[in-house]
Protein backbone atom coordinates (compact mmCIF):
# COMPACT_ATOMS: atom_id res chain seq x y z
CA UNK A 1 0.00 0.00 0.00
CA UNK A 2 3.06 2.31 1.13
CA UNK A 3 4.40 1.64 -2.38
CA UNK A 4 1.45 2.00 -4.28
CA UNK A 5 1.05 5.88 -2.55
CA UNK A 6 4.81 6.72 -3.44
CA UNK A 7 3.96 5.45 -6.71
CA UNK A 8 1.50 7.82 -6.86
CA UNK A 9 3.16 10.76 -5.69
CA UNK A 10 5.90 10.17 -7.80
CA UNK A 11 3.89 10.40 -10.90
CA UNK A 12 2.53 13.99 -9.94
CA UNK A 13 4.81 16.84 -11.09
CA UNK A 14 6.74 19.00 -8.17
CA UNK A 15 6.09 22.29 -8.70
CA UNK A 16 7.44 23.67 -5.63
CA UNK A 17 10.85 21.88 -4.04
CA UNK A 18 12.75 23.01 -0.85
CA UNK A 19 15.52 21.93 0.05
CA UNK A 20 17.32 22.75 3.86
CA UNK A 21 16.79 26.18 3.76
CA UNK A 22 17.78 28.01 6.86
CA UNK A 23 16.86 31.94 7.41
CA UNK A 24 18.40 33.37 10.43
CA UNK A 25 18.43 36.82 11.73
CA UNK A 26 20.06 38.47 14.01
CA UNK A 27 18.74 40.44 17.32
CA UNK A 28 20.39 42.36 19.53
CA UNK A 29 23.39 39.72 20.39
CA UNK A 30 21.54 37.02 19.71
CA UNK A 31 20.91 34.82 16.24
CA UNK A 32 17.18 33.64 15.69
CA UNK A 33 16.84 30.91 13.56
CA UNK A 34 13.63 31.59 12.20
CA UNK A 35 12.89 28.75 9.70
CA UNK A 36 15.60 25.51 10.78
CA UNK A 37 16.80 23.04 7.26
CA UNK A 38 12.89 23.12 6.12
CA UNK A 39 12.55 20.57 3.04
CA UNK A 40 9.47 19.74 1.66
CA UNK A 41 8.04 19.19 -2.06
CA UNK A 42 4.26 20.39 -3.25
CA UNK A 43 2.78 18.58 -6.44
CA UNK A 44 0.87 20.29 -9.09
CA UNK A 45 -3.15 20.92 -7.95
CA UNK A 46 -2.47 20.74 -4.45
CA UNK A 47 -3.79 23.32 -1.92
CA UNK A 48 -1.36 22.90 0.92
CA UNK A 49 -1.82 24.76 4.05
CA UNK A 50 1.16 26.01 6.66
CA UNK A 51 -0.14 26.22 10.41
CA UNK A 52 1.78 27.63 13.59
CA UNK A 53 1.73 29.86 16.42
CA UNK A 54 2.87 33.48 16.05
CA UNK A 55 6.21 33.64 15.61
CA UNK A 56 6.51 30.12 14.75
CA UNK A 57 8.23 31.01 11.37
CA UNK A 58 5.89 30.67 9.02
CA UNK A 59 5.39 33.37 7.08
CA UNK A 60 9.10 33.80 6.92
CA UNK A 61 8.59 30.58 5.02
CA UNK A 62 6.52 31.10 2.75
CA UNK A 63 8.25 34.37 1.63
CA UNK A 64 10.91 32.79 0.97
CA UNK A 65 9.40 30.00 -1.20
CA UNK A 66 7.72 32.80 -2.98
CA UNK A 67 10.86 35.14 -3.46
CA UNK A 68 10.27 37.69 -1.58
CA UNK A 69 13.10 36.81 0.90
CA UNK A 70 16.54 34.94 0.40
CA UNK A 71 17.24 32.20 3.02
CA UNK A 72 20.96 31.84 4.49
CA UNK A 73 21.40 28.08 3.10
CA UNK A 74 19.43 25.70 1.08
CA UNK A 75 17.39 25.74 -2.14
CA UNK A 76 14.00 26.90 -3.81
CA UNK A 77 12.80 25.37 -6.83
CA UNK A 78 9.88 26.09 -8.89
CA UNK A 79 9.14 24.08 -12.02
CA UNK A 80 12.41 23.09 -11.75
CA UNK A 81 14.35 26.18 -11.50
CA UNK A 82 16.04 27.29 -8.74
CA UNK A 83 14.85 30.38 -7.87
CA UNK A 84 17.63 31.10 -5.28
CA UNK A 85 20.22 30.99 -7.66
CA UNK A 86 18.56 33.85 -9.85
CA UNK A 87 19.77 37.46 -10.17
CA UNK A 88 16.95 39.92 -9.14
CA UNK A 89 15.84 40.62 -12.55
CA UNK A 90 15.22 37.09 -13.44
CA UNK A 91 13.69 36.34 -10.36
CA UNK A 92 11.28 39.56 -10.77
CA UNK A 93 10.59 38.41 -14.27
CA UNK A 94 9.82 34.89 -13.56
CA UNK A 95 7.71 35.77 -10.20
CA UNK A 96 5.51 37.54 -12.87
CA UNK A 97 4.97 34.99 -15.27
CA UNK A 98 4.78 32.11 -12.58
CA UNK A 99 4.03 33.05 -9.01
CA UNK A 100 1.41 35.07 -7.30
CA UNK A 101 0.64 36.36 -3.94
CA UNK A 102 -1.94 37.46 -1.25
CA UNK A 103 -1.38 39.26 1.72
CA UNK A 104 -2.91 39.62 5.19
CA UNK A 105 -2.79 43.71 4.43
CA UNK A 106 -3.67 43.37 0.75
CA UNK A 107 -0.58 45.90 -0.14
CA UNK A 108 -2.55 48.07 -3.05
CA UNK A 109 -1.15 50.72 -4.34
CA UNK A 110 -3.24 53.86 -2.55
CA UNK A 111 -3.37 56.10 -5.40
CA UNK A 112 -4.21 53.71 -8.08
CA UNK A 113 -7.94 52.50 -8.75
CA UNK A 114 -8.92 48.91 -8.24
CA UNK A 115 -8.11 48.05 -11.99
CA UNK A 116 -4.85 49.70 -12.35
CA UNK A 117 -3.64 48.06 -9.30
CA UNK A 118 -4.98 44.29 -10.55
CA UNK A 119 -3.18 44.94 -13.48
CA UNK A 120 0.30 46.03 -11.86
CA UNK A 121 1.89 42.34 -12.64
CA UNK A 122 1.20 42.45 -16.37
CA UNK A 123 3.29 45.28 -16.82
CA UNK A 124 5.80 44.42 -15.06
CA UNK A 125 6.17 41.31 -17.21
CA UNK A 126 5.21 43.46 -20.61
CA UNK A 127 2.09 41.48 -21.57
CA UNK A 128 0.15 42.65 -24.23
CA UNK A 129 -3.32 42.80 -23.25
CA UNK A 130 -4.52 40.07 -25.32
CA UNK A 131 -2.81 37.69 -23.33
CA UNK A 132 -4.30 39.09 -20.11
CA UNK A 133 -7.85 40.84 -21.30
CA UNK A 134 -10.07 37.23 -21.10
CA UNK A 135 -8.44 36.25 -17.82
CA UNK A 136 -9.35 39.52 -16.18
CA UNK A 137 -13.08 39.49 -17.31
CA UNK A 138 -13.24 35.71 -15.29
CA UNK A 139 -11.47 37.57 -12.39
CA UNK A 140 -13.71 40.61 -12.37
CA UNK A 141 -17.17 38.46 -12.73
CA UNK A 142 -16.07 35.26 -10.20
CA UNK A 143 -14.60 38.14 -7.54
CA UNK A 144 -17.68 40.33 -7.80
CA UNK A 145 -15.68 43.70 -8.28
CA UNK A 146 -16.83 44.68 -11.82
CA UNK A 147 -18.97 47.73 -10.28
CA UNK A 148 -15.59 48.82 -7.82
CA UNK A 149 -12.72 49.28 -10.80
CA UNK A 150 -12.49 52.53 -11.12
CA UNK A 151 -12.22 53.19 -7.18
CA UNK A 152 -9.47 53.85 -5.32
CA UNK A 153 -8.10 51.42 -2.29
CA UNK A 154 -9.86 53.72 0.49
CA UNK A 155 -13.23 53.62 -1.21
CA UNK A 156 -13.14 49.66 -0.54
CA UNK A 157 -14.55 47.32 2.16
CA UNK A 158 -11.90 45.53 3.86
CA UNK A 159 -13.03 42.47 1.98
CA UNK A 160 -13.12 44.21 -1.45
CA UNK A 161 -9.92 45.59 -0.98
CA UNK A 162 -8.99 41.09 -0.39
CA UNK A 163 -10.65 40.39 -3.89
CA UNK A 164 -8.33 43.20 -5.83
CA UNK A 165 -5.84 41.71 -4.34
CA UNK A 166 -6.67 38.19 -5.20
CA UNK A 167 -7.45 39.36 -8.59
CA UNK A 168 -4.28 41.01 -8.70
CA UNK A 169 -2.06 37.58 -7.55
CA UNK A 170 -3.91 35.70 -10.13
CA UNK A 171 -4.22 38.28 -13.25
CA UNK A 172 -1.07 36.61 -15.17
CA UNK A 173 -2.35 32.61 -14.61
CA UNK A 174 0.26 32.05 -12.35
CA UNK A 175 0.70 27.94 -11.74
CA UNK A 176 1.78 28.86 -8.17
CA UNK A 177 -0.34 30.86 -5.71
CA UNK A 178 1.08 32.17 -2.37
CA UNK A 179 -1.56 33.19 0.45
CA UNK A 180 -0.40 34.89 3.94
CA UNK A 181 -3.02 34.77 5.96
CA UNK A 182 -5.34 35.73 3.45
CA UNK A 183 -8.45 36.36 5.75
CA UNK A 184 -6.49 37.53 8.81
CA UNK A 185 -7.88 40.70 8.61
CA UNK A 186 -11.47 40.32 7.81
CA UNK A 187 -14.56 38.76 9.63
CA UNK A 188 -16.25 35.38 9.24
CA UNK A 189 -18.25 35.91 6.80
CA UNK A 190 -15.49 37.67 4.41
CA UNK A 191 -13.67 35.26 5.26
CA UNK A 192 -15.40 32.20 4.28
CA UNK A 193 -16.16 34.41 0.84
CA UNK A 194 -12.76 34.74 0.39
CA UNK A 195 -11.75 31.28 0.99
CA UNK A 196 -14.11 30.08 -1.18
CA UNK A 197 -13.03 32.29 -3.72
CA UNK A 198 -9.54 31.24 -3.38
CA UNK A 199 -10.55 27.65 -4.41
CA UNK A 200 -12.90 28.54 -7.13
CA UNK A 201 -9.91 30.59 -8.74
CA UNK A 202 -7.89 27.60 -8.36
CA UNK A 203 -10.28 24.61 -9.41
CA UNK A 204 -11.02 26.80 -12.81
CA UNK A 205 -7.48 27.75 -13.39
CA UNK A 206 -5.91 24.65 -12.08
CA UNK A 207 -3.54 26.30 -9.70
CA UNK A 208 -1.36 24.94 -6.85
CA UNK A 209 -2.38 26.94 -3.76
CA UNK A 210 0.04 27.49 -0.41
CA UNK A 211 -1.89 29.49 2.09
CA UNK A 212 -0.02 30.02 5.79
CA UNK A 213 -3.29 30.65 8.20
CA UNK A 214 -4.09 29.86 11.59
CA UNK A 215 -7.51 29.43 10.72
CA UNK A 216 -8.41 25.88 11.78
CA UNK A 217 -11.33 25.23 9.69
CA UNK A 218 -9.46 26.56 6.41
CA UNK A 219 -6.40 24.23 7.08
CA UNK A 220 -9.15 21.11 7.12
CA UNK A 221 -10.31 22.50 3.87
CA UNK A 222 -5.96 21.80 2.71
CA UNK A 223 -5.00 18.30 0.78
CA UNK A 224 -2.05 18.81 3.19
CA UNK A 225 -1.44 20.46 6.21
CA UNK A 226 2.56 21.26 7.41
CA UNK A 227 2.78 22.83 10.79
CA UNK A 228 5.61 25.15 12.00
CA UNK A 229 7.02 24.99 15.43
CA UNK A 230 9.97 27.37 16.33
CA UNK A 231 11.35 27.06 12.81
CA UNK A 232 11.26 23.63 12.40
CA UNK A 233 8.66 22.14 9.86
CA UNK A 234 6.97 18.91 9.83
CA UNK A 235 3.56 16.92 8.10
CA UNK A 236 0.53 17.09 10.53
CA UNK A 237 -2.72 14.91 9.84
CA UNK A 238 -6.11 16.97 9.83
CA UNK A 239 -7.28 14.18 12.85
CA UNK A 240 -4.44 16.43 14.96
CA UNK A 241 -5.75 19.66 14.47
CA UNK A 242 -8.60 19.42 17.14
CA UNK A 243 -5.67 18.50 19.37
CA UNK A 244 -3.52 21.87 17.88
CA UNK A 245 -4.20 24.99 19.58
CA UNK A 246 -3.10 28.66 17.58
Amino acid sequence: MIDNLNKKEDERRVILEVTDVIKQYRQYDAVVTAVNRASFKIYEGEFVAIIGSSGSGKSTLLHICAGLDKPNAGEIAIRGQKITDMSPDELARFRGNFVGMVFQTHNLIPQFTALENILIPTTMCNKPEYKYEENLKKLVATLNIGERLHHLPSELSGGQQQRVAIARALINLPLLVFADEPTGNLDRKNADEVLELLLETKRVIGQTLVMVTHDLSIARRADRILKMDNGVLSPMMPSDLAKWGS
